[in-house]
């Protein structure tokens, strides 16, 4: 009764989601703040004063949060930890924002360039089926986002999964060979999950200029905005790529579903194709109100990168203190090992003193242990429970 495609499904697995107790939840690399005030004020007051809009279809192409998106880019630059405030409050909302020098965007980012969908996995799926062949490679590393496999079997998209250097960078020389040998797509995040490291912009234009010039090339941008090198700037240079974010980390929203693709408007018209071939309307009313909303005080989250940054380079001076193996990191999260503690081990030692952190099981990263940055509070309970281990 089951399609043999349907039993060749191998689905992804989320950090753990705990039912039995409550824990501090560092595990699944959400954002330890919650959304800007404005964003709760939005949503309550188009829920209150426009009750009618939930029992109609939302906008099918999302123009006023493109507008909001472009808008929020332009102003931060790509990157929201490096970003300059002016005025505001304590909490950065309300104020001001300009990019830094190094993140700037020598061209203004439009809404025909931006294409929104529920969540950057649906933003993927629909990227996958849009410009990946069935008959040809699919180019990525080795450790990465582990849910591109899976929209490779879903997809019947045949992987080559290129096994990263053994400082845990991108094998960038090894990735662009074999894409031109099989003239065919790369896609990475980057920074990369789970090892955190990034590539800079000057070493993804390299990769791009010697990768074919007719076969799309996917940069994952879900962390950059903690410290990484937004590749937008390179859309100008290359019509062939195509940046993939999301509100779930550095937005604060998760719980939103919200994400998106900047890219040339051809491709975004693909996309949008795509969508319109399976969901023509697939943003909410809610959810188009909050994420205009967020962008519209990008100095809040401009403040909570900020703090994410901070936090996460004082733990890992603390754990390199205490003898722990730590990849500099530029995400929202730490990947970490320590000799003769496996990482199972760790795991389940952080989560009996009720502190959740993410242990995966894969060969060849399975003594390490990925932790997501918290809040102060928070990284001061996991320092306790750290500093015996």
């Amino acid at each position: 009764m089951i399609s043999q495609r349907m039993k060749n499904l191998h689905p992804y697995v989320p950090g753990e989601q705990p039912k039995d107790r409550v824990y501090i939840k560092l595990n699944a690399n959400e954002n330890p703040y919650p959304p800007s005030p404005k964003v709760v004020d939005a949503v309550v007051h188009a829920v209150k004063n426009h009750p009618e809009k939930l029992g109609l279809y939302p906008d099918p192409d999302s123009n006023e949060l493109k507008s909001a998106i472009a808008d929020m880019l332009n102003k931060c630059g790509g990157v929201l930890c490096r970003a300059d405030l002016s005025g505001g409050k304590k909490n950065g909302s309300g104020a001001e924002v300009s990019p830094s020098k190094a993140d700037k965007i020598p061209f203004s980012v439009t809404p025909d360039m931006i294409y929104c969908g529920n969540g950057s996995d649906e933003v993927l799926s629909f990227v996958f089926y849009a410009f990946f062949d069935s008959d040809r490679d699919l180019i990525l590393p080795e450790h990465t986002y582990s849910f591109y496999p899976v929209y490779g079997g879903f997809y019947s998209i045949p992987l080559d999964k290129v096994p990263l250097n053994s400082d845990w960078t991108l094998n960038k020389e090894l990735m662009v060979a074999k894409a031109s040998e099989k003239k065919t797509c790369t896609i990475f995040a980057n920074p990369n999950a789970p090892t955190s490291l990034g590539l800079t912009r000057d070493e993804v234009r390299d990769m791009i200029k010697k990768s074919p010039a007719d076969k799309i090339f996917v940069v994952d941008e879900a962390y950059v905005d903690f410290g990484g090198e937004s590749c937008i700037p390179l859309l100008s240079e290359f019509e062939n790529l195509v940046i993939v974010r999301t509100f779930s980390k550095s937005l604060c929203g998760a719980g939103q579903r919200l994400g998106y693709i900047v890219a040339n408007p051809k491709l975004v018209e693909a996309v949008t194709t795509v969508k319109n071939s399976l969901n023509h309307f697939p943003i909410d009313f809610v959810a188009q109100t909050s994420g205009i909303a967020a962008c519209r005080d990008v100095g809040y989250y401009v403040k909570c990168a900020q703090n994410v940054a901070f936090e996460r380079d004082e733990f890992i001076d603390f754990l390199r203190s205490k003898g722990w193996f730590v990849l500099d990191s530029q995400t929202n999260f730490i990947f970490c090992r320590k000799d003769g503690v496996s990482g199972e081990s760790a795991y389940k030692k952080i989560k009996e003193s009720g502190i959740l952190v993410r242990h995966f099981a894969t060969p060849g990263i399975e003594d390490y242990i990925r932790i997501t940055v918290g809040t102060h509070e928070q990284m001061k309970a996991l320092r306790a429970v750290m500093n015996d281990l």
